[in-house]
């Protein structure tokens, strides 16, 4: 410091030359001076401080000169002059300012020639213009010359580094006008307005200051009036330098793109002013008249439109439409008009195609608004524009229509005009195939249920017209409202009703156009004036030639009443229209309905005020018969909108219907109907005075039809005026049934009329006053062929079905025909007549016919009688089963087998009730200790007994086994461990061969949890007949499997071994049935010889599996034809075997095998098949050895194909014409033997089983002489000296044909032998159903009965007697089986679940309307002569029937699975034009079972078959879904384990990979699971949640349903299978809504890790947070549990998120606000931290656009959403309900803001370790960055008023890179 004090002191001397040269000095000395004492050391610093700081002129004149000179000469650095210059600026006099502030111009000016950097600051503070502004106002003048001449300088191609230069300053002295003095905004209105000016100097380098200034007015403050004020004065400056500016580019021809769009850049600014979240102090004139002159400019330069003025068009838009006064209005509709004589003058709209949808059409419903205007002026400018507007509109509609080419890239920031452009143009180019992509998806319509959700199918327009009805529906009923729909209802409807407009000319969106703008207008009634001017003016549009547009103008037209419904708007609706009712007047309207609409609308608006109603006008505008209709309509419509107003118009209606004109005079009856409706007109009364009118037009059917409309309204009184009801039903019923062949569908239209008419008169009184009602209607609806009259008939069908209900009569047996007397007494004849009274004397009849308890005997208290009643049981077994001879007869065991169930029955009910004497015990207890002591007897007696003996007895204890209930399992352990040991027992063959057969049927009926018991006698089964060299017993252990195959594959749900689950019990299974096949193939075929390739193929079907690891292989060599003659039955017993086996093949699924199988044995049977006779596949003698055993199974095979539906009636009729000859032949051939008369036995035998499976099922007709050829044959064999076993078979066969079964253990035939049954019509040539109850049979039949019963009670050869009472036993107990069912109640049926039911017998009389329909049902064929019904005929009777109380005992069975295949049968009857879809019928079949399966088990077991999992997976598609949605049904139907099994098959059928299931293709995969959903559901309601029995089978059901439910996919445009989708959803969440809440959590439970696996697994994740959604939507899980996973999914990067974001704020939509304020705020905060900052936004960007005014214009769209944010949020937190959280939620999107620009900034970085914090984003966001960070800069800029002044200054410098 001593260094330069002296010189200090130097210059503190009072002369100023001293005084500068002593600064000279002390600076010259710092140039020279060492470092220690340099410009930089402390001494150096301090001496140009003083100097700096000095109060003399001349010494701080000089030091600045001293100063810039060190920095010129680079001896100090420029930054450290800066800095002292600044220093000094501070504490200076303000005599001083000026000279620092050149100073630092001058350095600043330095800088730029040396290149030196100037950004070398950290915040807009240290920049060198900025400083200078803390010195006060002083400052402002000399700052703004050196930024002038900062800008002069360095002009030209420095001139973009200048202006980033000052970006900084501008940016500093812009934002602080908000937190300094009103000094602030002078500086830089000054300081613009100075650069402007400059600007027009250098016209050529004005454009880069020109940007720079327009971006930092972007930040111009507009907080008060002042500052509006100061940014108009400012922009006045800039379009005057700009306009002079484009004059000398234009003039010199330079740079004038570029000028016109820093133009239009410039208008945008100025329109910043006006923009949403803006308040407009000012108003909007001096913005509309900036912009006019930026406009004109150009255009009178003769610049071109160009596009880019679209958007200051949209501006323009939201200016008119805010505009509220003249001054405003006018100069917004004069620029618009300038702008399109601008555009057309360039031909800008010539020629060009729709694709460059003119944002012009925005304006229509605007100007038509100012039309009404009561100043001259506005109105005239509105009449301009709007001459303008049709052109656009005409050459719009006229020319072509091209796609939108669609822009690749991310979508520009949205502003709210773009935002409504951007709507229009998504609407008009996709039309509706953008369902469910526009936020108004998210509007509430106050419905919480999930239908409503699944709303999005709908169109825009259409959920426009439904959210305005409902705010309409709101408001009136004073229901809260929140404060974006109060801001809608107030701002938006302007604005909508402008886009529904645009929209009038659309193709295809026009009429919902209309409709929406309709509901606006009933939602804002301001708008009505100018909803009539804008009638008018599309109508005139409309009604031109060349537009195509004219089915638009009655929608138009329809409008009217809505307007005239305000009574202010009647006088001007009337004023416009009116005039068209004079006489003379000269219609406008082209086109005479449209004229017609056009005139009744005005008629009825005007209504009876006028008196144009008046019956004179009728007269006076008689030659003008359209406006007579008009009127006539007009009076119709007052009549039935305002009835106590058209009575007064009664002598008017009374004009309408004496006049001639038909249309006229119906509109007069119907007119009258609607007063006698609202009973202001006593119908009577009126049907006095008009009844002679209506008789004689009647001929007509538009009078017929409207007549009839009247006619109904008389059945209130109808018993009061019995005689005029009377005639008023006549004439119904004549419409109704008339006939005509011209104008056939308005005919139609009367009589659908005519019956809807009759449905509202009782029943009883069209009885009477309609001769022979009944028949005639019954003669009518099956001669009916229209559809629409068959479904009104069908209505009234049922009414008169309900109304016969009869008390129930609880009938007494009558035998129907002597067959039924005869076999009554056969007991008394034959064993109690004194000559066969002992039982071994007859004693297959004796075990079907004798009781052995004593009659009248009691057992209270008597130990001794039960002892006494088990001991003649016994005896009677014993002699029994010795005087039976099997003969090594397979067949002849089937029927002891058979014969001994019923004696079994007998002798466990006596045990039970001489248990019932002792001690109580439990019905179990009982039932055990009974069986035990039966089968501890049998075992001893068998031990004992002789072979011949010993063979009955074994399979009397299957027989035991049978009749005892499944808990019983005990008893038939022991049984089958018993017989095992006998199976075993290869020395002797009559135990192993009984045993064998015994076993098999043991393993039946077996407890589903002795599945080990059952696996070991099928393994036993197979073991003896692969090992066993004995024909006769290998042919009885196939039987046996084909036995035990029965219940293979039915039960393995309730498997309780803990090491064999559920699937691992089914392979097993599997197994089995793979090993019994191929084992009995392979033996068949070594038997045989056979080279059957077809049985070997069979193998295939069943291969190996880990559960099949040994392989059963035979040891029994080939014989030769004469030993297997000897064993025929051991053949015959392998092929009845295979043929048993068919159900569980089927049941496997492998339905070819059926057919193979099927095919084989029909094969084997001469004469049945003659195409296979010549086949390589069998030589003669293998067919012949296997035709024994075929002719036993094919009856077995063809009743199980016919019931899955794998025969055709061709093929029936086929094999029973084999049969005939195959009898026929061996009858007639004069030979013996064994194998003779083993094949003519089974083929009788067989021939019986064969009609009565066929005839029994009701389905497939026979001829009468067919059958009746049949039965002489059969009687020959028993009536023809032949052995006893061919009489025996022939005998057989008569009583199997009337459904004895005889032989059959497998397949019960449905048998009713009611008179109801015959299904045959008198004289009919055909047999269908029961031939016990035919009656062109029962002659023959009672014939063969009676000769058999002869034969049974007097014959000279006792084993022919023996024989005949045998079979005639059979046919007896098969009739009488139903008295004897309390023996069955603690039996145990494995056929079907229906036997559970209980049959219910009803009476009805002949002639009543059900048994008429159930009749003609019955009766109906479709293979006999006659007449054949249509398919809609009996569609139409089932369902009238389905809806019936209660039904006539038929075997309804039998009609319904004929009606099943009707459709097929009669398919040539549907024309190819038919509505009727295929199937329809088959569904009917279905849906009349559900309805009556509760009262008869005919229709139970056809629904238990076509549940079977097997079953199920052949059956079309449309049965499969109905039965699906009909679970509800079954499961109040089905017992709890076929419920359990049923649940169960669906679960494999929709999981298995084989299943059929995965066939279809993915829409019939979709309708199936939405009919298993929607069944679902209906069981819920069914069952309470708790239940044990069904939930936890119905929850694996919804588990797996849930597993294959689709991804939603939200907005797009939807494919097929996205729209099949919906309904899905819509179901499944339905559905799941009923589910217990433990359970439903449990399936929708996610974990934090499931949410950051990849896409394929996100997918499921996705589903579950997208069901929490909905669930929460309709209010069925609280909203915390979609809250617990909101950090989840806010984090969450997958591609699906999207989806779920929208369910989410779908379901946050009923939210109170305070939730949703939540949820905004804690995404923002997400989005700070999280990896992926974009999908926080999307759901930010999502919630924000579902809450703010601007909802209904936005689209749902991943990108858009987020260009949509610097709107949405910023009008959210505009409104009142949200700005208290404003400074919290922008303080936090700052630092998102702020992170995600840095990320961005730095993305080109190729080392970013130096910042942590962009590791914490993941690679996957670095497409989106720029876009991203525009989008958080640009969201940040419109709420900028909520940041202080450091961060806006921050926001207004930040560099935002549009690209990485």
């Amino acid at each position: 410091m001593d260094s330069y004090t002296p010189l200090l002191e130097r210059s503190r001397v009072p002369q100023p030359s001293l005084q500068k040269l002593a600064v000279i000095s002390i600076f010259e000395k710092l140039r020279s001076a060492p470092s220690y004492i340099g410009p930089d050391s402390d001494p150096g610093t301090d001496a140009i401080s003083q100097c700096l700081h000095s109060t003399s002129p001349a010494v701080v004149d000089q030091a600045v000169r001293e100063l810039c000179r060190l920095v010129t000469d680079s001896k100090m650095e420029l930054s450290r002059g800066l800095l002292e210059l600044q220093s000094a600026i501070e504490g200076s006099n303000s005599r001083f300012v000026n000279l620092f502030v050149k100073a630092i111009g001058f350095l600043v000016h330095v800088g730029f020639q040396k290149n030196i950097s100037l950004f070398g600051v950290e915040s807009p503070e240290s920049h060198p213009f900025v400083k200078i502004l803390s010195g006060g106002t002083e400052v402002h003048s000399e700052l703004v010359q050196q930024v002038l001449l900062v800008i002069h300088q360095n002009k030209g191609l420095r001139i973009v580094e200048v202006c980033d230069f000052l970006r900084p300053f501008l940016n500093f002295s812009v934002v602080r006008i908000s937190f300094s003095d009103s000094s602030a905004s002078s500086f830089v209105r000054h300081l613009v307005s100075s650069t402007a000016s400059l600007c027009c100097s250098c016209p050529r380098e004005a454009l880069p200051v020109f940007k720079l200034l327009m971006g930092c007015l972007r930040y111009y403050p507009q907080k008060n009036a002042e500052d509006s004020k100061n940014f108009i004065s400012i922009m006045e400056y800039m379009v005057d330098a700009y306009t002079v500016i484009l004059k000398h580019l234009v003039g010199v021809r330079l740079l004038i793109n570029e000028a016109q769009l820093c133009g239009l850049e410039l208008l945008e600014t100025v329109h910043s002013q006006h923009s949403d979240h803006c308040k407009h102090f000012c108003g909007s004139e001096p913005i509309v008249e900036l912009s006019k002159r930026l406009l004109v400019v150009q255009k009178e330069l003769g610049l071109p439109y160009i596009p880019e003025l679209s958007l200051p068009m949209l501006s323009l838009f939201f200016i008119l439409i805010r505009s509220e006064f003249e001054h405003e209005q006018l100069p917004v509709l004069r620029l618009v008009l300038f702008l399109l004589k601008w555009k057309n003058e360039n031909e800008y709209m010539v020629g060009r195609a729709q694709c460059d949808l003119s944002e012009e059409l925005l304006f229509v419903f605007p100007v038509i608004n100012f039309v009404s205007s009561p100043s001259t002026s506005v109105k005239e400018a509105a009449m301009d524009l709007l001459f303008m507007l049709e052109k656009v509109l005409v050459n719009f509609a006229m020319a072509p229509k091209e796609e939108l080419s669609l822009q690749g890239g991310f979508p520009s920031i949205s502003k709210p005009a773009s935002m409504i452009f951007r709507l229009l143009q998504q609407l008009w180019f996709q039309d509706q195939s953008l369902p469910g992509s526009f936020f108004l998806n998210f509007s509430s319509t106050g419905k919480t249920d999930v239908k409503e959700m699944n709303n999005r199918s709908k169109s825009w327009l259409s959920q426009l017209e439904d959210y305005s009805l409902w705010l309409v529906e709101r408001r009136k009923s004073l229901l809260p409202k929140s404060q974006s729909q109060e801001i809608f209802l107030t701002e938006m409807p302007l604005v909508l009703s402008a886009i529904a407009c645009g929209l009038f000319m659309h193709h295809s969106l026009g009429c919902a156009a209309i409709d929406s703008l309709a509901a606006i207008g009933i939602m804002d009634p301001k708008l009505g004036v100018t909803l009539l001017l804008t009638i008018l003016f599309f109508n005139n549009i409309f009604s031109s030639k060349g537009i195509g547009f004219h089915d638009m103008l009655l929608k138009l037209l329809g409008m009217l009443p809505l307007l005239a419904s305000h009574s202010v708007m009647i006088p001007l609706v009337l004023q416009t229209i009116l005039p068209m009712l004079h006489k003379n007047a000269e219609p406008f309207l082209s086109g005479e309905g449209i004229q017609r609409d056009m005139l009744g609308q005005a008629i009825y608006i005007v209504g009876t005020d006028l008196g144009v109603l008046l019956p004179k006008r009728f007269t006076e505008f008689m030659s003008e018969r359209n406006i007579c209709i008009s009127m006539a309509a007009s009076i119709r419509d007052v009549s039935r909108k305002n009835p106590d107003r058209g009575v007064d118009l009664i002598l008017s209606v009374s004009a309408c219907i004496e006049s001639q004109d038909p249309v006229i005079q119906s509109l007069g009856f119907q007119s009258l109907a609607h007063l006698c409706e609202a009973d202001v007109i006593d119908f009577y009364t009126a049907w006095d005075v008009i009844a002679k009118n209506v008789l004689g037009n009647m001929v007509d059917p538009v009078i017929a039809h409207s007549v009839c409309l009247l006619l109904r309204w008389g059945a209130m009184d109808a018993e009061a005026y019995s005689e005029a009801s009377g005639n008023v039903l006549q004439i119904l019923w004549e419409v109704g049934t008339s006939r005509h062949t011209d104008h056939g569908s308005l005919w139609a239209k009367a009589r659908v009329s005519a019956f809807e008419a009759l449905i509202h008169y009782e029943v009883p009184h069209i009885e009477k006053s309609i001769p022979d009602f009944k028949k005639r209607n019954m003669e009518l609806l099956i001669s009916e062929t229209n559809p629409g009259v068959i479904r009104t008939m069908e209505e009234f069908e049922v009414k008169i079905c309900f109304s016969t209900r009869r008390r129930l009569i609880k009938e007494k047996k009558v035998m129907g025909n002597k067959i039924e007397k005869l076999l009554d007494v056969f007991p008394q004849a034959i064993f109690f007549s004194g000559k066969n009274s002992n039982p071994k004397g007859l004693p297959g009849a004796a075990l079907l016919c004798l009781s052995f308890t004593p009659k009248g005997g009691s057992y209270q208290g008597v130990s001794k009688g039960s002892q006494e009643v088990h001991a003649r049981y016994e005896k009677a077994v014993v002699e029994i089963a010795a005087s039976l001879q099997l003969s090594r007869n397979i067949f002849l065991a089937l029927l002891s087998l058979q014969s001994w169930k019923p004696f079994m029955q007998r002798w466990m009910r006596a045990n039970i009730l001489s248990l019932n004497a002792k001690a109580p015990t439990t019905i179990m207890d009982k039932t055990s200790k009974a069986a035990n002591a039966i089968l501890k007897s049998m075992r001893r007696i068998a031990e004992e007994s002789i072979p011949r003996s010993a063979e009955n007895i074994a399979l009397a204890m299957s027989a035991l086994c049978v009749v005892l209930p499944p808990e019983a399992h005990a008893v038939k352990s022991t049984a089958s461990k018993f017989l095992l040991d006998w199976l075993f027992q290869y020395e002797h063959e009559y135990r192993q061969w009984s045993a064998a057969i015994a076993l098999g049927l043991i393993s039946t009926c077996l407890h589903v949890t002795d599945h080990k018991q059952k696996f070991q006698n099928i393994t036993g089964l197979l073991e003896v007949a692969c090992g066993s060299k004995n024909s006769l017993v290998k042919g009885a252990c196939g039987l046996g499997l084909g036995l035990s195959c029965q219940d293979l594959l039915t039960r393995f749900e309730a498997v309780n071994d803990s090491n064999l689950g559920q699937e691992a019990f089914k392979m097993q299974e599997m197994g089995l049935l793979g090993k019994i096949v191929r084992a009995l193939s392979q033996m068949i075929r070594q038997l045989t010889q056979s080279s059957s390739d077809l049985l070997e193929s069979l193998s295939s079907y069943f291969p190996l599996n880990a559960y099949d690891t040994t392989v059963m292989t035979s040891e029994l060599s080939s014989k030769n034809f004469d030993d297997l003659e000897e064993d025929i039955w051991g053949v015959a017993g392998l092929v009845l075997g295979l043929g048993s086996s068919l159900n569980a093949i089927y049941r496997a699924g492998a339905h070819e095998a059926v057919l193979k199988i099927k095919d084989l044995i029909i094969s084997w049977i001469p004469h049945v098949n003659p195409s296979v006779q010549s086949s390589s596949f069998y030589d003669e003698r293998s067919e012949i050895v296997l035709s024994v055993g075929s002719c036993l199974a094919l009856p077995i095979v063809v009743a199980f194909c016919q019931r899955v539906e794998l025969v055709n009636n061709s093929e029936l009729d086929h094999i029973v014409s084999g049969y005939m000859e195959l009898i026929s032949e061996l009858l007639s051939v004069k030979k013996s033997g064994t194998f003779h008369e083993s094949l003519l036995m089974a083929s009788c035998t067989g021939v019986g089983n064969l009609l009565a499976c066929i005839l029994n099922e009701g389905v497939h007709p026979l001829e009468v002489d067919y059958v009746k050829g049949l039965m002489e044959l059969l009687r020959k064999s028993y009536s023809n000296p032949y052995p006893p076993i061919i009489h025996f078979s022939g005998m057989l066969g008569v009583v199997n044909a009337l459904g004895a079964g005889a032989g059959n253990l497998i397949h019960s035939y449905p048998l009713m032998i009611s008179s109801l049954t015959g299904y045959e019509q008198k004289g009919s040539s055909y047999i269908m159903g029961p031939l016990i109850s035919s009656p062109a049979c029962e002659p023959l039949l009672t014939s063969l009965m009676q000769e058999i019963f002869l034969v049974a009670q007097n014959s000279d050869d006792h084993q022919q007697q023996q024989y005949a009472a045998w079979a005639i036993s059979f046919l007896r107990h098969r009739l009488w089986s139903n008295e004897t069912k309390e023996l069955q109640n603690f039996g145990h049926h494995f056929q079907t679940d229906a036997e559970d039911s209980k049959s219910v017998s009803h009476s009805f009389s002949e002639d009543s309307t059900v048994m008429k329909l159930s009749l003609w049902l019955m009766q109906l064929n479709y293979s006999g002569p006659g007449v054949i019904s249509h398919v809609h005929t009996v569609q139409t009777v089932l369902r009238c029937l389905c809806q019936a109380p209660r039904l006539p005992a038929l075997d309804w069975g039998a009609i319904i699975r004929r009606c099943m295949i009707y459709e097929t049968q009669a398919s040539e009857l549907i024309p190819s034009n038919s509505d009727l879809k295929k199937g329809t019928l088959r569904v009917e079949c279905l849906q009349f079972s559900l309805a009556h399966a509760n009262q008869f088990d005919p229709l139970l077991s056809f629904l238990d078959e076509l549940s079977e999992l097997s079953r199920f997976s052949s059956l079309e598609l449309n049965l499969q879904s109905h039965l699906f949605s009909h679970l509800g049904d079954l499961i109040k139907i089905f017992s709890g384990s076929k419920l359990e099994k049923l649940f169960h098959d669906i679960t494999i059928y929709l999981s298995s990979s084989v299943s059929s299931y995965q066939v279809y293709n993915s829409s019939q995969q979709n309708l199936l699971r939405v009919s298993c959903w929607k069944g679902l559901g209906n069981c819920l309601d069914e069952v309470s949640v708790d239940s044990p029995e069904y939930m936890p089978n119905i929850e694996k059901c919804m588990e797996v349903l849930f597993s294959l439910l689709p991804a939603l996919r939200s907005g797009g445009i939807l494919g097929a299978d996205q729209v099949d989708s919906k309904e899905e959803w819509f179901e499944a969440v339905n559905c799941l809504a009923k589910a217990r809440r433990g359970w439903l959590l449990d399936l929708l439970q996610v974990l934090e890790a499931d949410l950051v696996q990849e896409d394929d697994h996100f997918i499921h994740v996705a589903k579950k947070i997208q069901v929490r959604a909905r669930l929460v939507k309709i209010d069925s899980i609280p909203l915390t549990e979609l809250g617990r996973l909101k950090a989840y999914i806010l984090n969450t990067g997958s591609h699906g998120i999207w989806d779920v974001f929208i369910e989410v704020v779908a379901a946050l939509q009923n939210a109170e606000g305070s939730v949703k304020r939540q949820w905004l705020v804690d995404s923002i905060e997400i989005s700070c931290i999280t990896n992926y900052p974009s999908m926080a936004l999307r759901f930010l960007g999502l919630l924000c656009g579902s809450c703010c005014k601007y909802m209904p214009f936005l689209i749902l769209d991943r990108f858009t959403v987020l260009s949509d944010l610097p709107v949405t949020l910023t009008s959210l937190l505009s409104e009142p309900n949200w700005d208290f959280v404003a400074e919290s939620v922008v303080s936090c999107l700052w630092t998102s803001m702020e992170r995600i620009y840095n990320w961005a900034t730095n993305m080109s970085e190729s080392d970013d370790s130096h910042s942590p914090s962009l590791h914490s984003i993941d690679k996957s966001e670095n497409a989106m960055a720029a876009f991203l960070a525009h989008v958080m800069h640009q969201t940040c800029v419109c709420l900028k008023d909520y940041l202080p002044l450091e961060k806006q200054l921050r926001l207004a410098n930040m560099i935002v890179p549009y690209d990485l």
